[in-house]
């Protein structure tokens, strides 16, 4: 949910929470009427309420109530609807046009009885249905009534709980994990589109496979010229005529989408508008929790974890005899290195920002090509050896693991958008040429279990290793760039320090931490500072260090203070002292900003000074909240840091002091 509607929501539920529940009663009421509730997008609106009741802005057990009696209500009309109109509902559209969904709702009412009241409540596709085909049936009201409430209270409570619980933690969310959140959903996203293509394409093609194939044969027979080649690519009496015509049809769209993508990037000198907003977005995501865990995907498609899967399942081959599989695999690796970099000489697109450390040129990327072809052509190999729908699999597992490569890649500022999918497509494209030739051979079939187990294996215990142990070189090379405007001191202390954000924003900027301390000089400096004063460091940024939020057992003397992220930079200092209670924190963060002074390219960091208390979430999240609007953080270290030169200004209306340090 975008934030300025959430602060808007928050800032009307606080102001109307009667009003509120009514709002929580026709979502779900709605949502429960026959017809109407294929309409209505009840369950996120219940986790945004959820949330609303985490953040402490509307009373729980009310918008449970309020939820549960309109899902009750609403039920209770489609009940009585079904039996008023009875068998006349399968007249009315959608229904008359989707005759299948009363049978479906029917079916399950008599297999499951009363139970199915329940259960429809959690599927969305029949909880509209079921209580309408309850009352076609003539189910008895003094039976129904009660499943009913059973199952509209349940629901509420179980849809709400999640946002609940996420609004609860979303200080937690907000001020550390909330980079990290979002990075993870992303790539969850993009993995369920890639299944979901996978699975969509292979359902589409596998029941029209003998369709296709005639109309291409007939059309054969009218174009005797072109159709030679058809005759000679498909057979039906052939096995694999299927499985040639699919990567027939791959290698055409396929090509046709690597042409289109090398003429845009050939006939461009810079980067085109997609890469560089796909590039600043995924820039905005960087946070160091999700660092290391995006270096070690993209290790996936470095060479050496290609081999560590490759050479013992090649080893089993050969001692198998299978010399064409063998020979088409090491031509599948070796020609697309071959085409890598005959086509990073040819096409010299510059890197991005954070990659142009790196030597060269990188168009199309070689990980993701590498990558595309060494996973997919396995699968090529062994899903020949699968029987039916079984043969999907290693396309899914071999599409979800350049997706992790590939978004890996870019996350990390590696490649453009338009180097990936080259890559890609170039993939693709050389895989399916081979799997043409290694399929129309058809070459005797083998065991693939052990071959898969070999090569799975391989990939994943080498790769985690592998990307563990590159996994800080990986970062240092693909570093955020840090660019800075030189200005002289006296511009930064009289207007420029007040052009600055105001606050660090994830997802509610009214509950971001403010921005409150800006410091030119090096680190060093304040770091020592501040450890002869009494001031610990803070742990590294790590996701390890994040699930100690989880420990039941943590308290206010073994909690760390957790590390957090500003513009895709990490802590460059992060201390922290105990406050005025023993349940306290002052914490200090400091950032890259992108300014230094004059003379001398002083570097200049923008920071947080606040004051945390900790905290706990529906007994499930232990952390530290800040305390809004406490200047004691600030107060503390102008007392102890005269050396520094401290300047204490003041933002126009309302947005707080920041203070100013500077290096002896």
């Amino acid at each position: 949910m975008d934030s300025q509607l959430l602060e808007s929501l928050l800032a009307w539920v606080g102001h109307h929470p009667v009003a509120a529940g009514a709002v929580i009663f026709l979502v779900a009421f709605c949502d429960a009427v026959v017809i109407l509730g294929f309409f209505v997008p009840a369950i996120p609106i219940l986790f945004a309420i959820g949330a609303l009741i985490g953040l402490g802005t509307l009373d729980g057990p009310y918008a449970i109530v309020c939820a549960a009696l309109g899902a009750f209500l609403g039920d209770g009309l489609s009940y009585v609807l079904g039996r008023v109109h009875g068998d006349r509902l399968r007249r009315i559209w959608p229904f008359s046009r989707h005759p299948e969904w009363l049978p479906q709702g029917e079916a399950m009412l008599r297999r499951h009885g009363l139970k199915s009241i329940l259960i429809a409540r959690y599927v969305g596709a029949v909880r509209p249905l079921v209580p309408a085909i309850a009352g076609m049936l003539d189910m008895p009201a003094k039976r129904y009534v009660p499943a009913s409430a059973i199952a509209g209270l349940s629901w509420a409570a179980v849809f709400l709980i999640p946002g609940w619980v996420f609004g609860a933690s979303l200080d937690l969310f907000a001020a550390v994990a909330g980079r990290l959140a979002i990075v993870l959903a992303a790539l969850a996203a993009v993995l369920a589109l890639i299944g979901f293509t996978v699975y969509q394409a292979y359902r589409f093609f596998t029941p029209r496979t003998s369709q296709l194939l005639a109309r291409l044969l007939r059309w054969s027979v009218r174009h005797p010229v072109l159709g030679r080649f058809t005759q000679a690519l498909i057979d039906p009496r052939r096995r694999e005529s299927p499985s040639l015509m699919a990567m027939a049809f791959l290698l055409v769209v396929a090509g046709w989408a690597f042409f289109s993508v090398l003429m845009l990037a050939a006939g461009n000198d810079e980067p085109t508008f997609i890469d560089l907003q796909v590039h600043h977005m995924m820039f905005g995501l960087r946070t160091p929790l999700a660092d290391h865990l995006m270096a070690v995907l993209s290790s996936f498609g470095d060479w050496q974890v290609l081999l560590a899967g490759m050479l013992p399942a090649l080893a089993w081959l050969a001692l198998r005899k299978r010399w064409s599989a063998v020979a088409h695999w090491i031509a599948a690796f070796g020609f697309g290195l071959l085409l890598v970099w005959a086509l990073d000489a040819l096409v010299q697109v510059p890197r991005p920002p954070a990659a142009l450390a790196v030597a060269g040129f990188d168009f199309p990327s070689a990980q993701v090509t590498m990558a595309t072809i060494v996973y997919g052509f396995f699968a090529v190999l062994i899903a020949r050896e699968l029987p039916g729908r079984s043969r999907a699999w290693p396309y899914a597992v071999a599409a979800l693991v350049v997706g992790c490569v590939a978004f890996a890649r870019l996350y990390l500022g590696a490649h453009w958008l338009t180097d990936v999918a080259a890559g890609v497509c170039l993939g693709v494209v050389w895989i399916s040429i081979l799997g043409l030739a290694y399929r129309r051979r058809a070459p005797r079939a083998f065991w693939m279990r052990p071959v898969a187990v070999l090569f799975y294996l391989g990939v994943a215990s080498f790769g985690l290793w592998h990307g563990n142990r590159e996994a800080n070189a990986v970062l240092t090379r693909f570093a955020p760039p840090e660019v800075r405007l030189s200005i002289p001191e006296t511009q930064w202390r009289q207007q420029d320090w007040a052009a600055l954000p105001e606050r660090r924003n994830d997802f509610l900027s009214n509950r971001a931490w403010p921005l409150n301390l800006q410091y030119a000089g090096t680190i060093a400096p304040l770091r020592d500072r501040l450890r002869a004063l009494g001031w610990q460091a803070g742990p590294e940024a790590k996701v390890t260090v994040l699930l100690a939020s989880l420990d039941k057992g943590a308290n206010a003397a073994t909690l760390p203070v957790l590390p957090a992220s500003h513009n895709g930079h990490g802590d460059a200092l992060l201390m922290w002292h105990t406050g005025p209670r023993p349940d306290t924190r002052w914490v200090l963060h400091l950032w890259f900003a992108p300014i230094s002074l004059e003379p001398g390219a002083v570097p200049v960091w923008q920071g947080t000074a606040v004051l945390l208390q900790f905290d706990q979430a529906l007994s499930l999240f232990r952390h530290w909240r800040v305390q809004q609007g406490d200047v004691s953080a600030l107060e503390v270290l102008q007392a102890n840091l005269a050396e520094f030169s401290p300047q204490r200004l003041q933002r126009e209306e309302h947005a707080g002091p920041v203070l100013l340090l500077r290096a002896p």
